[in-house]
């Protein structure tokens, strides 16, 4: 049990690590090393971002030649294939590591279990799984992405104890109070893109920049707006463009002169297929951001795209600040609406994962299970399934 419980607290140690990696490793998942020998950590490393050394070769090379026999810890399976960088496990071999310790297997097909069978063949002792669901879930991100091309989605809300996200007028300036205004500009420095909505900037006229926390080696997010009908004021902070850059996702065929003016201040214009209704396809916008190495994406729109993603069951997960405040104006807009739900049972489920309090406000983060239960798409399946031959 000693044993054990020593194994677990060098992996916590290897965790924290990983965690420095938050906004610098994306795409690439936050790893962190630990070489143990005699009980005694003799290398610390982690992974700070595509095409920096590995975590695993930086604590390799802070023990040196003293790692040969001993330990190592690594929140994620060492690759065994030539990428940005070279294979770790022969790193590994070479140095004489006896025992390998892992968290995680890696979910990227072109390591898969290779890294681990890699080891063993050459005689090295492989354990894997102690603290696998802290790992995996430090690596959610990067799991989605690997795994479907496509980001990992948090939406972020900011609303009152009543649920409004906005007073009668639209006003949401300041709805919570700074602690977690901060915490919120901290998930914009872990995240690879912002996005709003086209409402959202008319209320609002946002920045989307990381300003309230340092940025700390991390990459600025990128920006992006929805605006199905290019009708964004050029008068708006992200229609000026600069760095960090700014996508404006529309659909096809409007104000060839504004696409261009915004295109002339470093702005992209995205056209995208439109949805039936003639908005932009949620589910392409996202597979164009994945393909621009997008693997986690924090929304922060307003009521109406926020209602659009849960309703296509895009959502991974929920970040909801609540706070101490009750508007109780029916007139005021929640933070989500539209749905019609005729039972609770139609309700979209959420698995709480933690809170805490921030000031006077409280953060509760959820995974989201799916989309809701449309009794009307149900119905038109049913009738296609029927009746489509």
């Amino acid at each position: 049990m000693e044993g054990e419980e020593k194994g677990a607290a060098f992996m916590r140690m290897a965790l924290s690590l990983a965690a420095r990696g938050k906004g610098m490793a994306h795409p690439n998942p936050m790893v962190g090393a630990v070489v143990v020998k005699g009980g005694k950590v003799i290398g610390k490393g982690y992974h700070r971002g595509p095409h920096s050394p590995h975590a695993e070769v930086l604590a390799l090379a802070q023990a040196g030649g003293d790692a040969e026999g001993g330990d190592l810890y690594v929140t994620l399976e060492p690759c065994n294939h030539h990428g940005r960088t070279p294979p770790c496990t022969e790193a590994i071999l070479r140095a004489g590591i006896r025992r390998v310790v892992i968290a995680a297997p890696d979910p990227n097909p072109n390591v898969a279990g290779g890294g681990a069978e890699r080891l063993r063949s050459q005689g090295v002792l492989v354990e894997v799984g102690v603290l696998r669901e802290e790992s995996e879930d430090m690596n959610a991100a990067y799991r989605k992405y690997v795994a479907t091309g496509m980001p990992l989605v948090t939406v972020k809300v900011a609303a009152t104890a009543d649920g409004k996200a906005a007073a009668r007028g639209g006003r949401s300036r300041w709805i919570t109070g700074e602690a977690a205004r901060r915490l919120a500009h901290a998930m914009r420095r872990e995240s690879d893109a912002v996005l709003v909505g086209r409402g959202t900037v008319d209320a609002d006229d946002p920045e989307l920049t990381v300003r309230m926390v340092p940025l700390r080696g991390a990459r600025p997010p990128l920006r992006v707006v929805v605006d199905s009908r290019l009708s964004l004021s050029l008068k708006s902070r992200l229609a000026q463009g600069g760095e960090p850059r700014v996508i404006v996702a529309t659909t096809e065929g409007h104000d060839a002169g504004k696409a261009e003016a915004l295109r002339e201040r470093g702005v992209e214009v995205l056209a995208l297929p439109g949805d039936e209704a003639g908005r932009v396809d949620l589910r392409e916008l996202l597979a164009a951001l994945g393909r621009r190495e997008v693997a986690h994406l924090l929304v922060e729109g307003g009521p109406t795209l926020v209602s659009a993603l849960f309703r296509l069951g895009l959502v991974d997960r929920l970040s909801l600040f609540v706070a101490g405040k009750v508007f109780g104006d029916s007139e005021a807009r929640s933070w989500v609406e539209g749905a019609v739900v005729e039972d609770p049972s139609q309700a979209l489920r959420l698995k709480w994962r933690r809170s805490r309090r921030l000031g006077d406000d409280l953060l509760l983060e959820a995974d989201v299970a799916c989309g809701w239960e449309d009794p009307g798409e149900k119905a038109h399946s049913a009738k296609v399934k029927d009746g489509g031959r």
